[in-house]
C-alpha cells in the first residue's frame, strides 16, 4: 500500500519540486530575450551594466532586474569564455539569489552558475563576496570568471594568503571579490584590531556566495577562527613531561576514541606524582593542589598527543613542523595550531621544535560571520544530509536542482570483508581488472596513512597510480584533473582536489597550461591544441567504452555527506561511471559502533576468508550508524554556537563601540562622563545613601580618591561641616577632578591631550576585552558543573557573562580615568595608535575535540610601558605610588623583570 505523503508527492511533486518548477516562467523570459542580445555590439552589450546600475540608483529592486540582468550574464559568458548556461544553471543562479543554497551534482558547473546572481548583486555597489575552499580556486576563480565581470565593466578582486592591507583594501574595494573562508574571517577580526578607521580593509558585509558550502559552513564550523600573540617560553616543561608518557603503562589511563578523550587513572596519577616530584614540577603534596594547576594541565595534553593523535593521519611533521591534517579535506593546514598546549605537546612528542604558546586576541566563529551579512547563499553537490542544520543555524533552504543530462553512474551495495588486509587486497583486485579495461579509477582513502599504505600494495602490483593527500596538495588540481584519463589510478584523501572537475579522456585547460605553458600565441600553438584537442576526444571513447570513470571507497567516512562527495565525481554530465564502497570489521567505523556483535554474526554464517557480505540491509545498518554521528557533531556545533552567542552578542558592542571610538576625533567627552560615573561609583561605595556623616568612610574615600584620581582632598574635614549632604561631597570632587584635568590639558594643550585620551582609550578598551576572552574561556571550561546542581549551565553563563561584562565596563571606566588623571607626555611626536606587529600574531582555527584554547595575559605592548605615557610620582621603592601596574608589563621597582614575575607574582 502506498503511504498517503508517497501518494501526495506522486499526484503534486514534492516541495523541491514546486519551487525548481516556479523558476521556469522566468527562465522562459530569459530565453525570449536571447536573440535580442545576441545581436547587440559588445560596447551595447556592455553599456547594459551602466543602464542597470541607474535604475537601482533610482530606486528599482534588484529583483526587478533579474531577468534582463542574467540574460546579459550568459550572452557575456558566451562571448568571453565561450560557455552558455544551461536552462538548469539560470534555476540555480536563481535559488542563490533567493539566498538559498543550489545542491548541484557534479560536473554541473557551479562556478558559472555563481556569475548570475554575483553580477546583479554587484550592480548595487556594496560589494558582493564569493567564498572557495582554498587559495587556488579562488585565484582560479577570480581569473576565469573575471573575463565574464570585466566583460561587463565590473571590477573584479581576489584575497590570498601573504597580501598586504593595502592590496586588500583594493581587493575589497572591487565590485566582486573572491577569496577564502578564512581569508574574510581573519581580514573581519584585524580590521576590529585596528586603530584608525582608514587602515581597515573590509567594507561591509552585503552578499555572499559560498562554494562547497558544507565544507565551509558545516565541516569547519566546529573550529571558530582565533587570532592570538605569543606568550612565555616554557619548552623546557613540556619537553619534560613528555619523558614521562614512555614510562607509563596501559592500566595507568583510560582512552575513549569516541568522545576523543584521554584520562589518567588512580595507578596513572600515583606514579605522575612520583615522577613529577622527582623532576622538582610538582608544588604541595598532591597532582590536584590549586598551585599545580598548568602542569596537570600540561600532563593531560601530553597524554592526548600520545594516545589520541597519530602521526600522518591527524598531522605530519615537514620541515621539521607539525603541521595539521583537516580531516575532511585531507590537506595540510600550515600557520593553523592546535590549542591549549596540544601543539606544544605534539611537537615534544616528534622531538622538534617547540614554538611558544599563545593568547587569543580576538576570535569568531564561521556561523556568526556568515550571518552578518544582509544575504547569504551557497552552492555544492552534498547538503540535503545537512539541510535541517542549514535551516536551523543559517536560515538557508537546500534546493536540489535538476541535472542537465540524468545520471547514468551505478551505485553498487557496498561489500564488507571481516579484515583490513582481505578488504585491501578485493580493492587491488578490481584496481587491476579495470586498469587492464582502460577504466579510470579514483580511489577514496580516510587518511594519508592509508593512501600510502595503498599505495604501496600497489607498487608492489606494479600498478601505476598517483597518489593525491596533503603532502602534494600544490599539485592536486592537475592530478584531479587528469584522473579520467583511460587506465589512470589516482589515490585521493578525503576528496583533496575538490573543486575541479574529473573529466574523462582529461582535461583540455590542464593540459594545455601544462605543456604549452612556454609556447608563444601562433600557428604552432594553435596546431598542437587541435592535436590535444584530438587525443583528449579519443581517450574519452576509450574511457567512455570502458564504463567511465569506477569510483572506490576504501571505508565509510563518519558523515554520508563525505561519501556522497565521492561517488559524485564519477558520472558528470550523464557520463556512464560505477561507484562501489569496500569496508572491513577493523575500519574506525566499523570498530567504534558495535562491530563485535557483527562479527559473531558473520562467524556463525559462515563467511570464509576473502568473501564478503554484500547486502543492502548492512547499508541502511551503516547509514543508521553515520547518522548517529552527524547528529552528534550537529549537537556538537549547536552547543558551539549558543555559548559563542552570548560572547557575539558582547563582540558587536565592543566592536561597534571601537568603530565609533576611531570616527571620533575628539572623545574628551567620553573620558569626562567616565570620570564623572567613577566619582559617583566611588562615593556610593563609601558614603551609603541616606546614613549621617558620622557613618561615613572618609579615611577610605580619601585613600580611593587618591589611587583612581591621583587627587588628595580633605573629605574627612568636609564630612564635619554642619548640614553636608553626599551630594555636595560628590560635587566638590567632581569640581576639582574636573580642574586638575582641565590644568592638564592646558599644560599640554587640547589638541595633544585629545590624541592622548584617545589612545589611553582605545588601548586600555582592547586590553580589558582581551582578558574578558580569557575569562569567559575559563568560565566556559568549568560552568558545565553547575548541570549537577540541576541548574543550565547555559543560564548560567548568559548570567555570569553578562554580570563579568558589566564588571569589565566599569573597569574600564577606572582605568581610563585613573591613567588619564596620571599621565605626563615625554615625547609627544611618539603618542601613535598602532594595531599589533602581523609578524607577532597568528591566525588559526580551535578544535572544540580538542579542548579550548589556553589565554593568559595580552602579550600586547600595555598601558604601563605605551610609547609616550608615564605614570607621574612613581617611586620604586614604594609600591603605594605605582597605581594599577599590567601585568605583563616590567615591574616599577626596576628589577628589570615582569611586575607578575616580581612584586606580582602570586602568594
Amino acid at each position: 500500500m502506498v503511504g498517503l505523503g508517497a501518494l501526495a508527492r506522486k499526484i503534486f511533486g514534492s516541495a523541491n519540486d514546486r519551487r525548481v518548477k516556479g523558476y521556469r516562467p522566468r527562465v522562459a523570459e530569459i530565453n525570449a530575450l536571447e536573440a535580442e542580445l545576441s545581436a547587440l555590439s559588445d560596447e551595447a552589450l556592455r553599456g547594459r551594466t551602466a543602464a542597470f546600475k541607474a535604475e537601482i540608483a533610482a530606486g528599482k529592486p534588484l529583483d526587478d532586474l533579474l531577468v534582463p540582468a542574467f540574460a546579459t550574464v550568459r550572452e557575456a559568458a558566451r562571448r568571453a569564455l565561450g560557455m552558455r548556461h544551461f536552462d538548469v544553471q539560470m534555476i540555480g543562479g536563481m535559488v542563490l539569489n533567493d539566498g538559498d543554497i543550489a545542491e548541484m551534482k557534479t560536473g554541473e558547473g557551479k562556478t558559472l552558475v555563481a556569475t548570475l546572481p554575483v553580477y546583479l548583486n554587484a550592480l548595487a555597489g556594496k560589494g558582493v563576496h564569493v567564498v572557495t575552499v582554498n587559495d587556488y580556486l579562488a585565484k582560479r576563480d577570480a581569473e576565469w570568471m573575471g573575463r565574464i565581470y570585466r566583460f561587463l565593466g565590473l571590477s573584479v578582486g581576489v584575497i590570498v594568503h601573504g597580501l598586504d592591507d593595502n592590496e586588500r583594501r583594493a581587493a575589497y574595494a572591487c565590485d566582486i571579490t573572491y577569496g577564502t573562508n578564512n581569508e574574510y574571517g581573519f581580514d573581519y577580526l584585524r580590521d576590529n584590531m585596528k586603530y584608525d578607521r582608514g587602515q581597515m580593509v573590509q567594507r561591509g558585509h552585503f552578499f555572499a556566495i559560498v562554494d562547497e558550502v558544507d565544507s565551509i559552513l558545516v565541516d569547519e564550523a566546529r573550529t571558530p577562527l582565533i587570532i592570538s600573540g605569543p606568550l612565555d617560553d616554557r619548552s623546557d616543561l613540556y619537553n619534560t613531561i613528555d619523558r614521562f608518557l614512555p614510562l607509563l603503562a596501559a592500566e595507568d589511563y583510560d582512552v575513549d576514541e569516541k568522545q576523543r578523550s584521554a584520562t589518567f587513572t588512580e595507578a596513572g596519577n600515583e606514579k605522575l606524582e612520583r615522577l613529577l616530584r622527582e623532576a622538582g614540577l610538582l608544588k604541595g603534596e598532591s597532582l590536584y593542589d590549586v598551585e599545580n594547576v598548568t602542569v596537570v594541565h600540561h600532563v593531560n595534553q601530553a597524554l592526548r598527543a600520545h594516545r589520541l593523535f597519530q602521526r600522518d593521519k591527524d598531522y605530519i611533521v615537514r620541515n621539521n613542523e607539525v603541521v595539521i591534517i583537516d580531516e575532511f579535506t585531507g590537506r595540510m593546514m600550515p600557520g593553523r595550531r592546535y590549542s591549549e598546549g596540544l601543539h606544544q605537546a605534539l611537537e615534544a612528542k616528534e622531538h622538534v621544535q617547540i614554538q611558544p604558546e599563545n593568547q587569543t586576541l580576538a576570535s569568531i566563529t564561521f556561523q556568526n560571520y556568515f550571518r552578518m551579512y544582509e544575504k547569504l547563499s551557497g552552492m555544492t553537490g552534498t547538503a540535503s544530509t545537512e539541510a535541517d542544520e542549514f535551516a536551523d543555524i543559517y536560515g538557508l533552504e537546500v534546493v536540489e536542482i535538476p541535472t542537465n543530462v540524468p545520471v547514468a553512474r551505478i551505485d553498487d551495495d557496498d561489500e564488507v570483508y571481516r579484515t583490513a588486509a582481505e578488504k585491501y587486497k578485493a580493492i587491488i583486485k578490481l584496481i587491476a581488472d579495470c586498469r587492464e579495461r582502460g577504466q579510470p579509477v579514483l580511489v577514496g582513502t580516510t587518511s594519508i596513512e592509508k593512501s600510502e599504505l595503498l599505495s604501496e600494495a600497489l607498487k608492489k602490483e606494479k600498478v601505476p597510480h598517483q597518489v593525491l593527500n596533503a603532502r602534494y596538495h600544490e599539485q592536486e588540481a592537475f592530478i584531479v584533473a587528469q584522473a579520467g584519463v583511460p587506465g589512470a589510478v589516482t589515490i585521493a584523501t578525503n576528496m583533496a582536489g575538490r573543486g575541479t572537475d574529473i573529466q574523462l579522456g582529461g582535461n583540455l585547460d590542464m593540459r594545455i597550461q601544462q605543456e604549452l605553458s612556454e609556447i608563444p600565441e601562433g600557428p604552432d600553438r594553435e596546431a598542437r591544441i587541435a592535436a590535444i584537442k584530438a587525443e583528449i576526444a579519443q581517450l574519452k571513447q576509450t574511457a567512455l567504452a570502458a564504463g567511465g570513470l569506477y569510483v572506490v571507497g576504501t571505508e565509510r567516512h563518519e558523515s554520508r555527506r563525505i561519501d556522497n562527495q565521492l561517488r559524485g565525481r564519477s558520472g558528470r554530465q550523464g557520463d556512464p561511471g560505477h561507484s562501489k564502497f569496500f569496508l572491513s570489521l577493523q575500519d574506525d567505523l566499523m570498530r567504534i559502533f558495535g562491530s563485535d556483535r557483527m562479527d559473531g554474526m558473520l562467524q556463525r554464517l559462515g563467511l570464509k576468508e576473502d568473501e564478503a557480505i554484500v547486502h543492502p540491509w548492512i547499508n541502511r545498518a551503516l547509514e543508521k550508524a553515520q547518522q548517529k554521528v552527524e547528529a552528534r557533531n550537529f549537537d556538537i556545533r549547536k552547543n558551539l554556537l549558543k555559548y559563542d552567542d552570548v560572547m557575539n552578542d558582547q563582540r558587536k558592542v565592543i566592536f561597534e563601540q571601537r568603530v565609533e571610538l576611531m570616527a571620533q576625533e575628539d572623545v574628551s567627552g567620553t573620558v569626562a562622563d567616565m570620570r564623572h560615573e567613577v566619582i559617583e561609583a566611588l562615593v556610593s561605595r563609601h558614603i551609603p545613601e541616606k546614613a549621617y556623616p558620622e557613618q561615613w568612610e572618609t579615611a577610605e574615600l580619601r585613600t580611593a580618591l587618591a589611587n583612581v584620581l591621583n587627587l588628595d582632598l580633605p573629605v574627612g574635614d568636609w564630612a564635619a561641616e554642619e548640614g553636608i549632604a553626599d551630594d555636595e561631597v560628590k560635587e566638590r570632587i567632581m569640581r576639582a577632578a574636573d580642574e586638575a584635568a582641565a590644568a592638564r590639558t592646558s599644560r599640554f594643550t587640547p589638541p595633544v591631550m585629545r590624541q592622548v585620551e584617545k589612545a589611553v582609550l582605545m588601548q586600555t578598551l582592547d586590553h580589558l576585552w582581551r582578558e574578558h576572552l580569557v575569562t569567559l574561556d575559563h568560565l566556559r571550561q568549568v560552568i558545565g558543573f553547575r548541570g549537577y546542581a540541576q541548574r543550565d549551565p547555559l543560564n548560567e553563563y548568559k548570567t555570569e557573562a553578562f554580570e563579568l561584562f558589566q564588571a569589565m565596563l566599569a573597569n574600564l571606566r577606572e582605568a581610563v580615568t585613573g591613567q588619564m588623571m596620571r599621565v605626563e607626555l615625554v615625547r609627544p611626536e611618539e603618542t601613535q595608535l598602532a594595531p599589533p606587529d602581523e609578524d607577532q600574531i597568528e591566525a588559526r582555527h580551535l578544535d572544540p575535540f580538542t579542548g579550548e584554547n589556553e589565554m593568559d595575559d595580552s602579550a600586547l605592548p600595555t598601558l604601563a610601558n605605551a610609547p609616550g605615557l608615564v605614570a607621574e610620582e612613581v617611586d620604586p621603592n614604594d609600591p603605594t605610588t605605582w597605581g594599577k601596574v599590567q601585568r605583563n608589563a616590567l615591574c616599577p621597582c626596576g628589577s628589570g623583570k615582569k611586575f607578575k614575575h616580581c612584586h606580582g607574582r602570586l602568594a
